[in-house]
């Protein structure tokens, strides 16, 4: 799939591995076109080595943690990474609720990073919606995906573009 959307965009290819060993994985990804990888913190033996790993393919590297991981569990490689994902939904399927208990993490990567004088970005996923995007934007997620929001029912591009403002309001009430 990677390969085949390499073709028709120059768009940057965020890859979200949500698999064991993905090591193994990687530099296929990283040769078919993927921009930034992310890896699991809970799946990966060697964190620090499979980060190191994507960024020798080239690649922006990320580190997901589930909703029950604690932010610590990455304390050592936040020096590392180019972008932290946290879920706000058990992994598995779409349409979940969101997880409200997750904001904390957000805030607590935002403090960290500036703490520390980092550069890595926010991503959030799972039940980003109108209902949850604010939150999630002032507790410091700068990258959403939203599945559900945008194209569960109603107009896509209409959807994308009320959670957009939503996002972009709340991000100016942050500064």
């Amino acid at each position: 799939m990677v390969r085949s959307l390499r073709k028709v965009t120059e768009l940057p290819l965020d890859c979200h591995l949500m698999i064991e060993n993905p090591d193994q994985y990687i530099p296929d990804f990283a040769e078919a076109g993927a921009d930034w990888i992310s890896v699991h913190q809970e799946a990966c033996r060697h964190l620090n080595r499979t980060l190191h790993l994507i960024k020798s393919h080239d690649c922006l590297a990320g580190v997901v943690i589930n909703p029950a991981t604690p932010v610590e569990t990455l304390s050592e490689v936040l020096d590392v990474v180019d972008y932290v994902l946290v879920m706000s939904v058990n992994p598995g399927f779409g349409a979940q609720k969101f997880i409200p208990s997750t904001v904390h993490k957000m805030r607590r990567l935002a403090d960290l990073r500036s703490d520390r004088r980092l550069n890595y970005r926010i991503e959030v996923d799972g039940g980003v919606a109108l209902d949850t995007v604010a939150e999630v934007v002032r507790a410091g997620a700068e990258i959403l995906v939203a599945g559900n929001a945008v194209f569960g029912k109603g107009d896509p591009k209409k959807n994308a573009q009320e959670l957009l403002k939503a996002a972009t309001e709340a991000a100016l009430q942050r500064v």
